[in-house]
């Protein structure tokens, strides 16, 4: 079994499609404001416009992006304005994560495992 889609709901299509666009570096030419997939390799990213009324932050979701180099990601997603919650951290498990939020304030984590 494979997760195929992960949908975010927004108010924004369009601001949280190009976030996410911009972010993984995927350019789907669309600019459609109501569905937008946003695919990258076998997994969907899907926002979607729901027509829900939502308290800030009332998501409950994180979104975990493996990354070969942290370092370049910390330093790319910094000079594309994003504010930075926790910068590249080692964890007690050994992977490196930092932390920021999408422009609907989705926590989002780039993770890096070290290579054996």
């Amino acid at each position: 079994m494979k997760v195929g889609e992960v949908c975010l709901f927004t108010k924004d299509v369009i601001q949280l499609s190009n976030f996410y666009k911009s972010l993984l570096n995927i350019d789907n030419g669309s600019d459609d404001s109501i569905h937008q997939f946003i695919i990258s390799e076998e997994t969907t990213l899907t926002v979607c416009y729901d027509e829900t009324e939502r308290k800030e932050n009332s998501q409950n979701i994180c979104l975990a992006f493996t990354v070969e180099d942290i370092d370049f990601q910390y330093e790319r997603l910094k000079a594309l304005g994003i504010k930075i919650l926790q910068p590249p951290t080692v964890r007690p498990w050994g992977a490196t994560n930092m932390s920021f939020l999408d422009p609907d304030n989705n926590l989002i984590v780039f993770r890096y495992f070290p290579k054996e």
